[in-house]
């Protein structure tokens, strides 16, 4: 299937998910090692991975935003997925988040992805803030978002896994606030 690009990077394309993604979704929120950190259980059933799908087109049609999947631009091949939710829309914050494939890690994608990110939410959403959080145990999401420049808030409790979460706000640097 060809794909449409909203969004680019140097090496990724931004597309939507679609009810017929359902492979996709299995190749990534199927795989415990990238589940291990977003779910209590450590993993996903075959029904949270569809409802995650179902999830993240509904907040695509409602707020405009989604945990878009990702692709590689030469190949098209899956890369996992990088995007927005609501958080606190009444103030402008959206949460970025990011879940890639087992087998792109380490090649910069989530960094590639995350900033191109930030920067759709500052300039098409006039975003305020954004937020982040991680599980307590993935210090690569950390580094992650240190090195994007989220400054640590306080920790909240994420219901998926159980856990107080380290949680951060990303200020918008080129306006004023």
């Amino acid at each position: 299937m060809m794909r449409q690009y909203f969004l680019q990077t140097a090496r990724l394309g931004f597309s939507q998910w679609t009810e017929e993604d359902g492979e996709l979704a299995v190749s990534l929120w199927g795989d415990p090692e990238v589940t291990t950190y977003i779910s209590a259980t450590g993993a996903f059933t075959e029904l949270q991975v569809q409802e995650r799908l179902s999830k993240e087109i509904r907040q695509e049609q409602q707020y405009n935003v989604q945990y878009w999947p990702l692709f590689e631009l030469e190949s098209g091949e899956f890369v996992g997925c990088c995007g927005l939710q609501p958080y606190q829309l009444d103030k402008g914050i959206y949460e970025l988040g990011f879940h890639l494939k087992r087998t792109k890690w380490g090649k910069g994608y989530a960094s590639e992805a995350a900033e191109a990110t930030i920067a759709h939410a500052f300039a098409k959403l006039k975003a305020n803030q954004l937020f982040a959080g991680h599980n307590p145990e993935n210090q690569g999401s950390k580094k992650l978002l240190q090195k994007l420049g989220f400054t640590y808030t306080h920790d909240e409790y994420y219901p998926a896994t159980g856990l107080q979460h380290p949680s951060y706000l990303y200020h918008n640097h080129t306006s004023q606030g």
